[in-house]
């Protein structure tokens, strides 16, 4: 016997009427299934059938085992898309995860630079007006959504949009500058990760191109760059004024572009959780923005919006749910949530029209990503994952990102760009040959790896050995001692320190210094020798009392796995022409301090870079103004 006609599962039929069929056969419990993503380690083919669950992610820590390979993701997303096959309606499931440099989480990815370094990508006019290298994350996001495809996943949270004003704050390095001009630029990425709208869209509708592609999600709603003293998760204080100057506007432009979801934050604006924030996320966001797509928590994100976490569950139900969040990143306690919510909406606490928005954005974006037509994935594309085209595309972000802080003493020439041919170098430094430093948080792991194991990857020790003649000889040695510094000889040193990995709050730094023994190293090698310093880290970190001693620095921020993009510049084969995105402090008590404000007195301005080319190099505080 034929199967019966159904609309929903005709290709021809307009989205909006497959939507509304879907909807019209579906169960209060199969709706409920759908605004839930539960974590892979509690997934099973039977848990996605029985549950009806929409959605599935792997978290910072949730590889199906260490090392795997693109096909072995692609069998566990498929065991799932199986289960979501097999209920009554044959929903597929999407499955999400965190590309937010690169497929990074991923073993062979290729790791882009963070977003901090990203910002910083760009050229200065001669009147003074940044030229931003969109173009360049455009690339990237095409690159990340390739290798995202390549493992069976559809769905990337990233980008990040938030506007770092706070250099405290441990998710920094996830923002592209405390400048709203820039990051709204940024939001090019999308284009890159979903493809570009057609023209003529209606705005705010959601756009996934098909197989190379994958749906974006614009994060964290709202103000999470803006809480006070830069603690993670806390409360921005701000006016209204304030937030949509500062933090709202590159919503507005990722809406434009087609962004399919919205990630809100754990953070509060004036004490309101966002969580829990109705007048934002469904006034403004749904009803003022015509935003069509659907809005997801963060990961137990509704939890928080009581304290301690999780202290009164049904009412963070309740609360997430009325202010429009459509779909909840649970992520484990997934029967839980279901039976409450289902428990709410038939005691009438939450009425059905939110139910049907909530679950006709969800399927809306189903449907523009292909699923139903195409919900399993194959390995056709499994050699885009770590390919060498888009590692070329790393390194030359790499040298995009770096920026030139200084260049020989005063008096002295420059010392950059450093020949190839001398006859001694000593590397040094806690960075130089540690691939998970260089690459930091959200790679491989939530809070990133230590070591040059767990990834694959150029260090800038590889890359410096790589890049000298032959007849050069390289010495590394961590932290050398004096008696080394005085036998050897050296014509020269690169001495490579910064942070370790983090990620989130496990980020938060009042002090915001290098790690040890990066101060010693710096003292003891820059009195020796002629020496380049070169930082890693996720921020602008202390450094003028050092500064006498140095004679090159460069602020290289996290560049992930291609470290011959460092190389490139230091040597000469590139120009320097990164320009800082976020202003670089003298000490921590002047925190925070942002381009604009009244007491600006900054060791290093914002938009300041010098070139190795004799370009005019640098922007005056005056050139950004907020009105």
């Amino acid at each position: 016997m034929a199967e019966p006609y159904m609309r929903y599962k005709d290709s021809n039929q307009p989205i909006e009427v497959r939507v509304k069929d879907l909807l019209s056969r579906m169960t209060l419990e199969e709706k409920v299934g759908q605004m839930t993503q539960i974590e892979r380690d509690v997934a099973t083919f039977d848990i996605v059938k029985t549950y009806n669950i929409g959605s599935v992610l792997s978290g910072g820590d949730s590889a199906p085992f260490p090392r795997a390979k693109a096909e072995d993701w692609i069998s566990v997303v498929n065991g799932f898309q199986d289960g979501a096959l097999s209920t009554r309606l044959g929903i597929p499931m999407i499955y999400g995860i965190d590309a937010v440099h690169g497929h990074a989480n991923v073993f062979n990815a290729t790791v882009f630079p963070h977003n901090i370094g990203l910002g910083v990508a760009r050229q200065v006019s001669l009147l003074f007006l940044f030229v931003i290298d969109a173009e360049l994350v455009r690339r990237i996001g095409a690159a990340t959504a390739l290798e995202v495809r390549a493992t069976g996943i559809r769905y990337a949270f990233a980008p990040c949009i938030a506007v770092c004003r706070d250099p405290r704050w441990g998710r920094c390095y996830e923002s592209y500058s405390e400048d709203p001009e820039i990051v709204r630029e940024m939001t090019d990425i999308i284009f890159g990760l979903q493809g570009e709208n057609p023209q003529g869209s209606l705005n705010g509708v959601p756009y996934v191109g098909q197989r190379e592609k994958v749906a974006a999600c614009a994060k964290h709603f709202v103000g999470d760059g803006g809480t006070t003293r830069g603690i993670n998760e806390n409360n921005t204080v701000i006016d209204t004024a304030g937030l949509f100057k500062i933090h709202m506007p590159a919503y507005f432009d990722a809406i434009s572009k087609g962004v399919s979801t919205i990630m809100v934050s754990y953070s509060s604006w004036n004490g309101v959780k966002m969580h829990a924030n109705r007048n934002l996320v469904t006034g403004f966001l749904k009803n003022t923005l015509q935003f069509k797509g659907f809005i997801i928590s963060d990961w137990e994100g509704i939890d928080r919006i009581t304290y301690p976490a999780h202290a009164n569950y049904t009412y963070s139900v309740l609360a997430s749910i009325r202010a429009g969040i459509d779909m909840v990143m649970v992520p484990r306690k997934y029967t839980e949530f279901i039976d409450i919510l289902i428990s709410l909406v038939k005691n009438k606490h939450i009425n059905m029209e939110r139910i049907n928005d909530a679950v006709k954005r969800i399927l809306r974006v189903k449907f523009t990503m292909g699923l139903f037509e195409n919900p399993m994935a194959d390995t056709s594309l499994v050699n885009e994952l770590g390919s060498q085209a888009h590692r070329e595309l790393a390194r030359e972000a790499v040298r995009k990102t770096l920026v030139l802080l200084k260049n020989g003493k005063e008096g002295d020439g420059p010392v950059l760009p450093l020949p190839k041919g001398r006859s001694k170098i000593l590397v040094a430094g806690t960075h130089a040959h540690n691939l998970g430093y260089q690459c930091g948080g959200w790679t491989i792991n939530w809070q990133g790896f230590h070591g040059n194991d767990d990834n694959r990857g150029v260090t800038i020790l590889d890359a410096i050995k790589s890049a000298v003649d032959t007849t050069t000889e390289v010495i590394f040695k961590e932290n050398p001692d004096q008696e080394l510094l005085n036998s050897e000889h050296f014509t020269h040193a690169i001495i490579v320190v910064g942070e370790t990995p983090y990620a989130e709050t496990d980020g938060d730094s009042q002090t915001l210094t290098m790690i040890e023994p990066g101060h010693a190293v710096i003292s003891n090698v820059c009195g020796a020798l002629k020496c380049v310093v070169v930082v890693i880290s996720g921020r602008p970190i202390v450094i003028e009392p050092y500064m006498a001693h140095i004679d090159a620095l460069v602020a290289a921020w996290l560049p992930g796995t291609e470290g011959q993009g460092v190389t490139d510049v230091l040597f000469g084969d590139y120009d320097f022409t990164g320009k800082l995105a976020r202003t670089w402090f003298r000490n921590v008590s002047q925190l925070p301090m942002n381009v604009g404000d009244q007491h600006y007195d900054p060791l290093f301005s914002f938009g300041f870079g010098l070139t190795t080319n004799r370009v005019p190099d640098s922007v005056t505080t005056s050139a950004v103004r907020y009105e």
